[in-house]
C-alpha cells in the first residue's frame, strides 16, 4: 500500500474543506488513522489536479465497460481482471511510452506491506445531503422527501443506510429520526412520505407567541404578527424571524414604540418594522448627543467693512491712451 493517497472531494470521505483543515467523515477518519495513511484531496472543481485519474475512469469505461452486459458482480470483476491482464497493463501507454505493468513493478519496492487485519467498532454514519427547496435530498439518483419547512440555505441532513435497505434521515448525526424511506433500484424516482407534507400552521402559532412575548403589548403584538402572517403566508417564518431577531437586538422600549408606530400608520411587514425600529434608535442616540440648539453660523467669518467697499472706477481716456487708439 502507498504511503499516501490522492482522492477527489466525495461525500463518503470528506464532510468539509474548511479552507485546509480538512474535516472528514467519522468512518474514513477511523480508516486512515488505523492505516496510517496520508491522505490528499483535490481542490474542488480543480480539473487539473485530477486530471489523470479522471482520465484512467474514462478509459476503463470506455474500453472495458462499454457494450459489455453485467450479469453479475463476480463475473464482472473476473472479465476485468483478464482485460487488465491483457490490454489495461499491457499496452504502451501514449504519455509515458511505457507498460502500466512494468512501471508497476518498479513502484512496488517503494510500498509498504498492507495491514491485514482491520476492523472499525462503534462508528456511526456521518454521510450528509444537501435539502433542496423542495424539501427533498437527492441518494442514488432518485429524490426523497423530508419534512416540510425542513429546507433551509445550505441546510445538510445526515442519513444512514440500514440492513434492510432503509434510509433514515436525521437532521443531527446522532439526533431523532425526521424521514424513514424503502430504498428504490430504479432512477429519477420521486419517493415521498405523505406526512411531510402535512400543514404546519400549528408550530406558527407557537412561534407567532414566542414573538410576541419580546413585547410589553403582548396583545397588540399578537395582532400586528397576524396581520403579517395574513399578508405573507408562504414566507411567515421568514418575517418572524426577521422581528425577533432586530428584536432582542433593540432595548425594550425601542420595540414597543416601533409597534406602536408600525401599528398606527398600519404597516405589516417585518422588513419595515426593522426599518422603523432603526429609525427610532437612530433618533435616540442624535438626541442624546445633541442637548441643544446651536445657531447655524456661516462656514467662514466675513468682515461685513468689506460688504461697503466699492470699486475704483477710472475715465475711457485712459484705457484709449493705453490702446494707442487702436480699434476693435
Amino acid at each position: 500500500m502507498p504511503n499516501e493517497l490522492v482522492f477527489d472531494q466525495d461525500a463518503l470521505l470528506m464532510v468539509s474543506e474548511n479552507a485546509g483543515d480538512l474535516i472528514l467523515t467519522e468512518a474514513f477518519q477511523a480508516y486512515r488513522e488505523a492505516r496510517k495513511l496520508k491522505v490528499h484531496f483535490c481542490r474542488k472543481a480543480d480539473p487539473e489536479s485530477k486530471g489523470r485519474i479522471e482520465n484512467v475512469v474514462g478509459y476503463v469505461k470506455g474500453n472495458f465497460a462499454k457494450h459489455r452486459i453485467f450479469q453479475s458482480i463476480d463475473v464482472w470483476n473476473e472479465n476485468c481482471k483478464s482485460w487488465l491482464e491483457r490490454t489495461g497493463n499491457r499496452k504502451v501507454h501514449n504519455t509515458t511510452k511505457k507498460r502500466p505493468v512494468e512501471v508497476f513493478a518498479l513502484e512496488k519496492q517503494h510500498l509498504k506491506p498492507v495491514i491485514k487485519e482491520f476492523t472499525i467498532s462503534n462508528v456511526n454514519s456521518s454521510i450528509t445531503r444537501t435539502v433542496r427547496k423542495d424539501n427533498t435530498i437527492v441518494y442514488q439518483s432518485n429524490r426523497y422527501s423530508v419534512p416540510l419547512g425542513t429546507y433551509q440555505k445550505d441546510k445538510n441532513v445526515y442519513i444512514e443506510i440500514t440492513a434492510n435497505n432503509r434510509l433514515i434521515i436525521r437532521s443531527q448525526s446522532d439526533g431523532p429520526i425526521i424521514a424513514n424511506h424503502l430504498i428504490t433500484f430504479e432512477r429519477g424516482k420521486l419517493i415521498q412520505d405523505r406526512q411531510h407534507t402535512r400543514d404546519r400552521n400549528k408550530g406558527i402559532t407557537a412561534y407567532i407567541a414566542t414573538v410576541s412575548s419580546y413585547f410589553t403589548d403582548e396583545e397588540t403584538a399578537m395582532s400586528f404578527l397576524e396581520e403579517i402572517h395574513s399578508r405573507y403566508p408562504r414566507y411567515i417564518r421568514d418575517q418572524l424571524g426577521i422581528v425577533l431577531k432586530v428584536s432582542k437586538a433593540a432595548a425594550q422600549a425601542d420595540r414597543d414604540e416601533a409597534l406602536r408606530e408600525c401599528v398606527k400608520r398600519g404597516i405589516y411587514s417585518a422588513t419595515e418594522y426593522s426599518d422603523v425600529l432603526a429609525f427610532i434608535q437612530r433618533q435616540q442616540q442624535q438626541g442624546e448627543s445633541k442637548h441643544v440648539d446651536e445657531e447655524i453660523k456661516a462656514l467662514h467669518d466675513i468682515d461685513s467693512s468689506l460688504l461697503d467697499t466699492q470699486p475704483e472706477t477710472r475715465e475711457l481716456a485712459r484705457y484709449l491712451d493705453v490702446l494707442k487708439g487702436a480699434t476693435v
